[in-house]
């Protein structure tokens, strides 16, 4: 026996229009929170050294092509 959203019987499953909305405003909102969420500053720390360390590889390989 096959489950009815199965896809090979020919249909699926709907959701009601109305809990879709509801689905996607609260999937959204928990979107924007996350988005807008500061970054931590360990987080920051580790992006700046991740820089420095690119910018220092690559003025070593531009010293090195000279």
């Amino acid at each position: 026996m096959t489950e009815p959203d199965d896809p090979e019987d020919g249909f699926g499953l709907v959701l009601d229009p109305r809990v879709q909305e509801s689905i996607g405003r609260s999937l959204k909102a928990h979107y924007d929170d996350i988005v807008n969420a500061p970054v931590p500053d360990k987080f920051l720390v580790l992006l700046a050294q991740l820089e420095a360390t690119e910018q220092r590889a690559a003025g070593a390989s531009h010293d090195e092509s000279q």
